[in-house]
């Protein structure tokens, strides 16, 4: 019997975020459409489905990256050497898809703040510099949303949780002197990229780190982090690629691990009254089915905090 959420989630959703790349990528991107199914079939989101997010303006893009970059992106005239970086070639299809999964997280962001968690089927572009996008990242949408919510008043203090299995380096790079925005990366040390960016708070676990240490780890540094920023609002990079059968990961989370995970991160902050807004980040199979599946359980814990 498939899972019912007792009250609705809000969930950001485009159908654009399924765009389609060569087969022999290893970007899994048919995840995102599968991902988008299972949700609406065990309505997470409530009688009212998806959200549906704008996609993001140039200006708000240049926040977060030099615009000369935006200006490459947005005219689809990339180097070819920060296309390689990507792991993809940028055409226009690609360029829409990733304003709205950028847009999506600042949607999310402002439904976390009016509702207290809520959740985007897309974003967690956590390598995407200041300078050029990389590791499958075009735009490093939390950055994009948190600045964006910053120019906005909405908030003034912003704390990024990246559980994701690869360091954020291109989100430590954005906020490197930013006071206002703490980045905290838990992630396999021996992973992507070679070259690490200092986050506020790095946690580099060893290679097969299973639940019990990880967890351990993340209940011992999350509470106190977030007493001594006392963020607005926590943006988390809830990847599945921490789990002992990704392809691309080099840790040993279970099926059970990741969801508990899930509910110490968004437990924590909304035990503090802090907003959650969710995003999907790394998750890396050729099994689609079993991968969508990894990563509904965000939203399905998530429902539970509503």
């Amino acid at each position: 019997m498939p899972y019912m959420a007792s009250m609705a989630l809000p969930i950001v959703h485009h159908p654009q975020y399924n765009v389609e790349l060569s087969r022999n990528r290893r970007f899994p991107s048919g995840k995102f459409r599968r991902l988008a199914e299972i949700v609406e079939a065990e309505r997470l989101a409530g009688p009212g489905g998806f959200q549906t997010p704008a996609p993001v303006a140039p200006d708000n893009l240049a926040r977060a990256h030099e615009r000369a970059y935006v200006d490459q992106v947005m005219a689809c005239r990339v180097p070819e050497r920060i296309e390689k970086e990507i792991g993809f070639p940028i055409h226009d299809r690609l360029v829409f898809r990733a304003r709205c999964a950028a847009g999506g997280t600042l949607l999310a962001g402002h439904l976390a703040l009016k509702h207290g968690v809520a959740c985007n089927t897309a974003g967690g572009g956590h390598h995407a510099r200041r300078r050029h996008g990389a590791g499958f990242c075009v735009f490093n949408d939390v950055a994009i949303a948190v600045l964006a919510l910053q120019a906005a008043d909405a908030i003034e203090r912003a704390l990024i949780v990246d559980c994701d299995v690869h360091q954020g380096d291109g989100t430590a790079d954005v906020f490197a002197s930013d006071p206002a925005v703490f980045t905290f990366s838990i992630h396999a040390e021996k992973n992507y990229p070679v070259r690490k960016v200092a986050s506020d708070l790095d946690i580099g676990l060893p290679d097969a780190t299973a639940d019990e240490a990880y967890l351990d780890t993340l209940a011992a540094t999350l509470p106190a982090v977030i007493d001594r920023h006392r963020p607005d609002i926590l943006f988390f990079n809830a990847g599945v690629d921490p789990h002992r059968d990704d392809d691309l990961g080099r840790l040993a989370l279970s099926d059970a691990g990741l969801r508990e995970r899930e509910r110490r991160v968004i437990g924590t902050a909304r035990d503090c009254g802090l907003p959650v807004a969710c995003v999907v980040s790394g998750g890396y199979s050729k099994d689609i089915e079993t991968l969508a599946q990894r990563h509904a359980g965000l939203y399905r814990v998530a429902a539970a905090f509503t």
